[in-house]
């Protein structure tokens, strides 16, 4: 089976550790699946990471123990692991029980004459390296209330690797179908994490969602358009780029940029 082929060109999460380093260390959950993508084992690891205790995950379907938004992509990876020409990429997924990201390979496995037998997935738990506590107060990390995080680092991919954008670099995020490109002054990544998600784990003070495909990082809004009565940001950068602002969006960006009630009306009009 192959390994994840991460980047040891990723930025350092620390001055004194790299990234590389950091994912040599981590413990690795292993899960198998038989060809209809039942449960025939799994690690110690990833039984303490997976939200599978009460579950009695073996023998049931895998995409049955992820959330809603990430049973789509699973099955996408998997399908993936099929394809002949070309190794699937690793796939960052969200957790919510608990607040985790998690780093996904999958390989196929095949009996003596080759035909497909089952798959194993292999996953590293990044959310240490990637985010941090929000602090909100004595009963946050309660079973009332859950513990969050917000995200310092966005995993994306680029020619299979795994590259870390750090969040203060990012001008904006697009919106493509369930997965974002994510912006910065150096181009575009793929990331495949859904805008949804990025957007609950970024800072709300600096990240707002403007429109339904895009969340911009305000303090590199160069220049605010009003053209027939719609608002549009140009973004700072060597390219700039316009990115619209939806109607119901336009109050609430003004009241982030402190511009005020009334140039808030005007945006309505």
């Amino acid at each position: 089976m192959k390994s994840c082929p991460f980047s040891a060109a990723v930025p350092a999460p620390s001055s004194s550790s790299s990234w590389l380093y950091l994912l040599e260390r981590f413990d690795v959950g292993v899960v198998n699946v038989d060809r209809e993508l039942r449960v025939t084992g799994m690690n110690d690891f990833a039984r303490r990471s997976l939200p599978v205790q009460d579950k009695l995950p073996f023998g049931k379907i895998v995409t049955s123990f992820h959330p809603e938004a990430a049973k789509a992509k699973l099955k996408f990876l998997l399908g993936q692991a099929e394809c002949p020409v070309n190794n699937a990429p690793p796939m960052a997924l969200m957790i919510n029980i608990p607040d985790r990201v998690l780093l996904i390979k999958v390989s196929k496995i095949g009996d003596a004459q080759g035909a497909t037998t089952g798959y194993t997935l292999v996953f590293y738990d990044i959310t240490e390296v990637v985010s941090q506590k929000v602090e909100e107060g004595p009963e946050r990390g309660t079973a009332e209330a859950p513990e969050r995080r917000r995200l310092r680092k966005i995993p994306t991919i680029k020619k299979n690797r795994v590259l870390l954008v750090d969040v203060p670099s990012v001008s904006f995020i697009r919106s493509e179908g369930h997965y974002t490109w994510v912006h910065t002054s150096q181009g575009a990544q793929f990331c495949n994490l859904a805008i949804s998600d990025l957007e609950a784990r970024l800072d709300p003070q600096l990240f707002l969602r403007v429109h339904r495909s895009y969340i911009v990082n305000l303090a590199q809004v160069d220049e605010i358009v009003r053209d027939d009565g719609r608002l549009t940001l140009r973004m700072m950068g060597l390219t700039p780029a316009d990115i619209p602002v939806s109607r119901a969006s336009a109050p609430h960006l003004m009241e982030q940029l402190g511009l005020g009630d009334s140039l808030a009306h005007a945006a309505r009009e």
